[in-house]
């Protein structure tokens, strides 16, 4: 699928997963987002998530979300890879501290943007039977 529509399909997903580097091992957290006209991705966070201090390092970081139908076997996913920093403009942190509703019980006073570098996404169809 094209960027287009695979940008379209994440911003009607409700939540993904942010995969970034901590302590030189993967890590995967799932978190709700915000999609930007640009494409960029906009998640809110806590003091001590270790993506925090990645963001401010301004990190290479992926970012999930897919629907999937395990009944029918249809379904899509969408990955964007980009660099992710915090968002430090006050307007903007209002902004997206109203739009993004946290799902956790945490103080979620930070915002980091994952900008979309790259931007791949496919649909699963249900494949024949099989002998």
């Amino acid at each position: 699928m094209d960027r287009v529509e695979a940008l379209a399909l994440l911003a009607k997903a409700p939540f993904g997963r942010v995969v970034f580097s901590h302590q030189a091992l993967p890590a995967i957290r799932p978190v709700n987002h915000l999609v930007e006209a640009s494409g960029d991705i906009v998640i809110r966070t806590h003091t001590g998530m270790a993506l925090l201090g990645r963001a401010a390092l301004s990190e290479v970081v992926a970012y999930e979300a897919d629907d999937l139908d395990p009944v029918t076997r249809t379904g899509w996913s969408v990955v964007v890879t980009g660099t992710a920093s915090p968002v430090s403009d006050p307007a903007e942190l209002a902004r997206y501290q109203a739009a993004l509703t946290s799902w956790v019980e945490a103080d979620m006073e930070h915002v980091v943007r994952i900008r979309a570098d790259l931007v791949t996404g496919y649909r699963l169809v249900r494949g024949g039977t099989g002998s």
